[in-house]
């Protein structure tokens, strides 16, 4: 499970650093813009709840170990 989220991690950040490339600074909310930035946020999301998800797996552990 850890390697499938490790994966996933990977994948959210790479989407992070694509949509940060397509965002026009000069008109951020219009057209391919507001679209990235959606996309941009949905995936910093994305790795919040992974990282949340990794940490509850470890907390899970260590109380059936104790």
């Amino acid at each position: 499970m850890k390697i499938f989220t490790t994966i996933l991690l990977v994948l959210a950040i790479a989407l992070i650093v694509f949509n940060i490339t397509l965002i026009d600074f000069k008109n951020p909310t219009e057209g391919n813009s507001l679209v990235a930035i959606i996309g941009a946020a949905a995936s910093i999301c994305a790795v919040l709840i992974l990282l949340i998800f990794r940490l509850s797996k470890k907390v899970v552990e260590q109380s059936k170990n104790n």
